[in-house]
């Protein structure tokens, strides 16, 4: 977790573990820790990926619930073992234990490392270090009074269980026509899918399911390769050692970025249903773009002045604020929007560790990034954000504003290839949740179609 970075720097840490210092040496020798560093604070991301492909088996076998609940477990082993290394072979075991339960605790806890930055002893590191298992014990508590995903219930045949849980989103009763029209979507979604093999996933047929797959994987990959993870594992070792502030007020910032981060979070919340899925995300990537640039010209020169360390400081916590509004929630939300319901799981685990896999790749460099180019490796964001994701985001991401999965659907059916996806999403005219029960009445048979006269667009609907 973020959290790990803040802790790198203490005396008493790289005391019990010297072969991950890089505060105190130089060189070689400096260079050679900083390999063994990015391997040890990334090697928590090869846990996240294999956990994440875990759900691939236990996702649809256990459900939700009881999968989260797993994850907990390993969390509070996972802390236990780390708060508890003598040695950088339990270090790194408690590493890949916790990530592959992974707990949401980024913003809390660089606070703990700030409050026990001033202690002398070992409790300064091994203290934050346990602390995750506080919020997997909250986890664990809430569980018994959560529902099961009412799509999953339908899955398994529990159309009864799913109908109570669908009633209480809804706010109506469980006989409602509401409540009925989206069972009746679920189940159409299920049988026009089949029960979806991976295999399946490869082919890009009628319902295209490897553009659907590949959607996803991006959303969760641009999440890694925009330069947050610089950012999350490295913050505390940004604003001491590159913009040459002191370990106290270093620390202070690291915490209320997570802060800052979580307050942006609100102007997604906002505009995501106003705005659209696409507009944010570019105006995310265009952002961090641009404030990876002036980072790395400010921090070319914050030795020699502190006005240029200070507006490193700000556009570092841009950078942040970018992410959470453009990226941070988005990129999860849009790989859900995207997959069909049948290989909902199988491709929300592929993006998962697709996420898992470029944030290793990003953490593993990145403290060799540093000790060889500098200030240099912002510039490698830059570009990539510009250069790389604006351009895909926008010919190749439908916008998914206010349509279901159903909807979907036929946006994928319609499109004759992955560059004609975003063309039909912006004319298709959105389809009402009756359509598909109403086919007869409409005179919408398997071939039928509806019109938008505005866009003279034709879209399929397929009869239930």
């Amino acid at each position: 977790m973020p959290f790990f970075g803040g802790l790198l720097s203490l005396p008493s840490f790289v005391e019990q573990f010297p072969r991950i210092d890089t505060v105190s040496t130089t060189g070689s020798k400096e260079s050679e820790n900083a390999r063994i560093e990015g391997t040890v604070v990334a090697l928590y991301t090869v846990g996240c990926m294999f956990g994440a492909l875990s759900c691939f088996k236990l996702g649809d076998k256990f459900g939700r619930l009881r999968t989260i609940a797993i994850g907990c477990t390993f969390i509070i082993i996972g802390s236990i073992l780390l708060s508890t290394s003598f040695s950088l072979g339990q270090l790194i075991v408690g590493r890949l234990d916790l990530g592959l339960g992974f707990g949401a605790i980024s913003a809390t806890v660089p606070w703990i490392d700030l409050g026990f930055y001033f202690t002398d002893t070992s409790v300064s590191w091994r203290f934050p270090l346990a602390f995750p298992i506080v919020f997997a014990l909250i986890i664990l508590a809430f569980l018994p009074f959560l529902p099961d995903s009412p799509r999953w219930l339908v899955k398994k045949g529990r159309i009864e269980e799913a109908r109570a849980v669908m009633a209480i989103l809804e706010d109506v009763d469980e006989n409602s026509p509401t409540v009925e029209e989206d069972i009746v979507k679920m189940q159409y979604s299920l049988e026009e899918m089949g029960k979806g093999s991976f295999k399946e996933l490869l082919s890009n047929k009628e319902d295209r399911l490897l553009n659907r797959t590949l959607l996803p994987m991006f959303a969760t990959f641009s999440q890694q390769i925009n330069g947050i993870g610089v950012i999350g594992f490295y913050t505390t070792t940004i604003f001491e050692q590159f913009i040459g502030l002191s370990p106290t007020i270093a620390r202070i910032l690291s915490g209320s970025i997570y802060i800052w981060q979580l307050l942006c979070c609100f102007v997604t919340f906002w505009t995501v249903d106003r705005i659209g899925r696409r507009k944010l995300m570019m105006f995310g990537v265009v952002g961090m773009g641009a404030c990876a640039s002036i980072i790395a010209g400010a921090v070319s020169n914050a030795e020699n002045s502190e006005t240029c360390a200070m507006v490193a400081a700000v556009f570092v916590f841009l950078f942040a604020a970018f992410f959470g509004i453009g990226a941070l929630g988005i990129n999860y939300l849009y790989g859900t929007e995207v997959a069909p319901l049948a290989f909902r799981v199988p491709i929300y685990a592929l993006s998962t560790t697709t996420l898992w896999i470029f944030n290793f790749l990003v953490v593993e460099v990145t403290p060799v990034g540093f000790a060889n180019i500098g200030y240099k490796y912002y510039i490698v964001f830059a570009c990539t954000n510009l250069l790389l994701l604006l351009p895909i985001i926008y010919f190749f991401l439908p916008e998914t504003q206010q349509r279901s999965l159903e909807d979907m659907d036929t946006v994928f059916r319609e499109a004759k290839n992955p560059f004609d996806v975003v063309k039909v999403s912006r004319h298709m005219k959105k389809i009402p949740a009756s359509a598909l029960g109403a086919s007869k009445d409409r005179g919408i048979g398997r071939n039928g179609r509806i019109w938008d006269d505005e866009k003279l667009n034709e879209q399929k609907l397929e009869n239930v």
